[in-house]
């Protein structure tokens, strides 16, 4: 299946290494126990690139995510119930030392008994009689922005809040009123349910993985149900609605597009989505709001061929809510791989044959000549450029999530003669240098990238390398989106699953790393995803990345390129500003940006109601007719890929930059 199941969070090109398993002292022992949880946090520290001991940042790191978890929207604990757990949780950590975790077990019996009280007071509510939807209410999507309540009553206010936009949302699904009512209350019985069968090992499991996540946003400890998952989509079955999710504040979120399935061919859902209803074709939507991403994972996957609806909200300078439907099918690989167009361009009085090979994944792994690896599909495609005769080139890795690091560096070095294209750092700060592989460039002609905040991980190293070589000028968003870090996998012990470390950091020529500020575009473009909100900065504990002496190699000159000078990529930018300005689209894209801004993140249900109501009884035909298509630089129409389909706004002025780049060169 082609959603990738990523527990807390695993940034679009997850670089990962096994490692042989870990076995801890008393190994016939089948499950997770307390004293387990002492050497577990050892093995993070010894292996984790910068976190290599207990201090009370991580201390107070852990018990703020813990709790986070186990109350995603502020309903179960006032301010100042929270601060004296935070106090009274410090001792945790010494008390697991002597296999004491009766402090953990009396919280969830606790949590337990808040989860009822909530389900009682919503039981109450909706069984008035002078119960009636409130379109009036307005709510601040961002748990962590709106806090928690500081009184009961405020916190009863919030409970109403949300009971009217859960309403809202069973409305949406053609529910009477009443039949709302019952599922609203069914859906908070299912999750005190879920809360009470909960096991020992199920608490120690969530306590440990909270500590991870402390250290990182990509380090997170693989519980035995959760490792099995985690190897089901490392085998990548191609199966399902080609989407990557993430969880953030009890929501499931889109986090990337898989280039060629089923959601992309449709343009059905953009990154930064949040879904929460998933409903099977012809069977009641299920609410997923608060429920475990490996939960949803498994009532979204399905065969080939069968359908599933999502409703979806939207964050824009309104938040919309729709529903969408989506057959399941398999990735269709032949989208996924590089494809070359040819546009023909006027810049001024020339007329220019420019080439748009554009490259949504690094992809195979295969050497079998005969089947497909990215970098042999660039080779083939940069040779077309040269018979062609083109006058330059835009690379397009808009899209372009990540894959294998080995492509990212064969492909870097088509364009270079030599020189080290990235540089791959552990803890210790042991490293190496990964060498352009070959002594020739492909092609040496004018070259401009472009990228996005989806561009992540591997398709960074490529774009950070032609940047510092003065290779590329690089366009699109302000930055990519800044996964600069490599994860280990080390298997445990039969039942107790695998720990998955952050244990390396990548760095580009230059020296700086590509993780948390990514690779800062030389040509900005407006763009919807340029929002505090997507992208590794807006992690939880994102590392912050050290520089490290620059690797640069040589430029070529007699090979047909040579650096590009920085005032001439300035004099770009300023060209690209002018046009920009006068441009309706950008124009729209920075208006939607102010709105966004604006709004500060409150929705107003009346917004969604008159949503609904807009979109008629057929919520995917208005999505298909373009509600999904916000941004431009990541939406993507029927992927037929024929001569006329439109080029994106933000790759047409790629080709403008292009177009000044050739010309100022001459």
């Amino acid at each position: 299946m082609a959603i990738r199941f990523r527990p807390g969070l695993i940034a679009a090109g997850l670089a990962l290494t096994l490692s042989a398993p870990l076995l801890l002292p008393q190994a016939a022992q089948a499950a997770l126990t307390c004293g387990d949880i002492p050497d577990l946090t050892t093995f993070f520290f010894q292996k984790h690139i910068t976190a290599h001991q207990l201090d009370d940042g991580i201390r107070k790191r852990t018990i703020e995510t813990y709790l986070k978890r186990l109350d995603p929207q502020r309903v179960f604990f006032l301010e100042s119930e929270l601060a004296e757990l935070q106090d009274s949780l410090q001792s945790l950590f010494l008390e697991t030392r002597s296999s004491d975790c009766s402090r953990l077990r009396r919280l969830h019996q606790d949590v337990l008994g808040r989860n009822r009280e909530v389900e009682g007071f919503i039981r109450g509510y909706v069984a008035r009689q002078d119960y009636a939807l409130d379109t009036d209410v307005t709510l601040l999507l961002d748990p962590d922005e709106r806090g928690s309540p500081a009184t009961k009553e405020e916190r009863d206010e919030l409970l109403r809040t949300l009971v009217h936009f859960q309403i809202s949302n069973y409305l949406d699904g053609d529910s009477g009123l009443d039949e709302a009512k019952k599922r609203l209350v069914h859906r908070y019985e299912l999750r005190t349910k879920r809360v009470s069968e909960l096991t020992r090992e199920d608490l120690y499991s969530q306590f440990l993985d909270a500590f991870a996540g402390a250290l990182d946003p990509h380090t997170s400890y693989l519980s035995p149900h959760v490792w099995e998952d985690f190897q089901i989509q490392m085998e990548l079955s191609l199966e399902g609605i080609g989407v990557a999710l993430t969880e953030r504040d009890g929501y499931a979120v889109v986090e990337q597009i898989i280039p060629g399935g089923a959601t992309d061919r449709i343009g059905a859902l953009e990154p930064t989505d949040r879904i929460i209803a998933v409903a099977e074709e012809g069977r009641e939507s299920v609410d997923i709001i608060d429920m475990a991403l490996r939960d949803v994972v498994r009532l979204i996957r399905g065969r080939k061929g069968t359908r599933v609806q999502l409703t979806v909200l939207r964050k824009g300078d309104t938040t919309e809510r729709f529903n969408v439907s989506i057959q399941r099918d398999t990735i269709d690989l032949e989208e996924q791989a590089a494809k070359l167009r040819i546009e023909n361009v006027e810049v001024g009085d020339q007329k220019l044959r420019l080439g748009v090979l554009d490259l949504p994944s690094f992809y195979g792994g295969d050497r079998d000549p005969a089947k497909r690896l990215g970098s042999r599909d660039v080779r083939r495609l940069l040779a077309k450029v040269r018979r062609e005769e083109l006058d330059g080139l835009l690379l397009d890795l808009s899209r372009n999530g990540g894959g294998l690091l080995e492509d990212a560096v064969t492909i870097s070095g088509f364009f270079i003669e030599d020189g080290g294209i990235v540089a791959v750092r552990d803890g210790g700060d042991h490293g190496r240098v990964l060498p352009d592989p070959d002594n020739g460039v492909l092609y040496g002609g004018p070259l401009v990238v472009l990228t996005s905040r989806v561009s992540a991980s591997a398709s960074e190293i490529l774009a950070g390398a032609l940047k510092d070589y003065g290779r590329a000028v690089v366009v699109g968003d302000d930055h990519t989106f800044g996964k600069g870090t490599v994860q280990s996998l080390f298997p445990l012990r039969p039942g107790l699953g695998a720990l998955k470390v952050t244990t390396g950091l990548f760095f580009r020529p230059g020296g700086t790393s590509t993780q948390h500020a990514g690779v800062a575009a030389d040509v900005v473009m407006p763009s919807l995803f340029a929002t505090d909100e997507f992208g590794e900065s807006a992690l939880s504990h994102s590392l912050r990345a050290p520089s490290i002496d620059s690797f640069l190699g040589k430029g070529s000159p007699q090979l047909g390129w040579k650096p590009i000078p920085p005032d001439l990529v300035q004099e770009l930018a300023r060209r690209s500003e002018t046009r920009q300005t006068d441009d309706e689209f950008f124009a729209t894209i920075r208006e939607e940006l102010a709105k966004r801004e604006a709004s500060e993140g409150v929705v107003r249900l009346a917004d969604l109601v008159a949503e609904r109501k807009g979109n008629g009884s057929d919520p995917l035909a208005a999505n298909e007719s373009g509600l999904a298509a916000g941004n431009a630089s990541a939406a993507v129409p029927e992927q037929d890929h024929a001569k006329d389909e439109e080029l994106t706004p933000h790759a047409q002025e790629g080709l403008r930059v292009l177009g000044d780049l050739i010309l100022l060169s001459r």
